[in-house]
């Protein structure tokens, strides 16, 4: 018994140096020097203009995503590069941004790996920018807030005393809307959100408003499409369609926009025959 377990110690031991020899004898990878264009600018540095400022990254050594890339840079290189970021997972939309000419998330980004090739980064366009690769979302937010994303209903006496059920069937209507992350990247690739941003509620925000039209168990349909019969809150829309083809989650705010032009047509001709 003893015989054996020396025999095995021995071979172990052995197994164990030509591991090591292959790890020692194995070359070190060739670099893959990876070019990282940035924007940047510093409102509390005295006439500092934006500008673009390229870091360069060793992809052995950074993760696949262009979030990855950042975040190396941010602690190894300059501490002073600013972005928002938090899950990581594609759920929280903080790092959503506009890489190589198209909005998306910097998490879900993979690195494209052709080392020739530069990644541009900049902000959210046609949005104030705070820092860096920070937009002002303050409108954005305040737009949101202006469709009362929560469930209403008539009396409010019952509140809280029962659940609210719904069918698998009125359940499913909400499927395509709900996961919307509010990111922010569909509004900022509109044109029409360019131009009327101060009016035009955008496609992120109308794909909200609609999500609670259509829930079964909401009970003021008719006042949130009374809100927006005015010219520029939902008909600025042009059906572009610039913020499905952008939508990181897949998601298609065109759509549920012409489903709320639809839900409005007949609304007007529902409340002219009562008059």
């Amino acid at each position: 018994m003893l015989a054996l377990s020396a025999s095995l110690h021995v071979l172990l031991s052995v197994t164990q140096m030509v591991r090591y020899a292959q790890t020692a004898a194995a070359p070190a990878p060739e670099p893959r020097i990876k070019k990282f264009q940035i924007y940047r600018w510093d409102p509390d540095t005295p006439g500092d203009k934006p500008r673009m400022q390229t870091y360069e990254i060793d992809l052995n050594t950074c993760g696949p995503m262009v979030l990855d890339a950042l975040i190396k840079i941010k602690n190894e290189i300059d501490p002073t590069l600013t972005f928002r970021r938090s899950c990581r997972e594609g759920i929280c939309g903080s790092c959503a941004m506009n890489i190589n000419g198209g909005n998306t998330l910097a998490c879900l980004n993979k690195i494209d790996t052709n080392t020739s090739k530069p990644i541009k980064i900049y902000p959210l366009p046609h949005m104030y920018v705070v820092k860096d690769l920070v937009p002002d979302m303050s409108n954005f937010y305040a737009q949101y807030k202006s469709i009362e994303p929560y469930l209403k209903k008539k009396d409010e006496n019952q509140e809280g005393k029962q659940q609210y059920f719904q069918s698998v069937e009125d359940r499913q209507k909400l499927d395509g809307l709900y996961e919307c992350i509010l990111c922010a990247c569909c509004s900022t690739s509109c044109p029409s959100y360019w131009w009327n941003g101060d009016k035009y509620l955008g496609p992120a925000v109308l794909m909200q408003a609609y999500r609670w039209m259509i829930d079964s168990r909401d009970e003021f349909t008719e006042e949130r499409l009374s809100k927006l019969q005015d010219p520029f809150s939902l008909y600025r829309c042009h059906t572009i369609m610039n913020c499905t083809k952008t939508c990181p989650k897949g998601l298609n705010p065109g759509r549920a926009i012409a489903e709320i032009k639809k839900m409005m047509a007949t609304y007007k001709e529902k409340k002219e025959a009562a008059l």
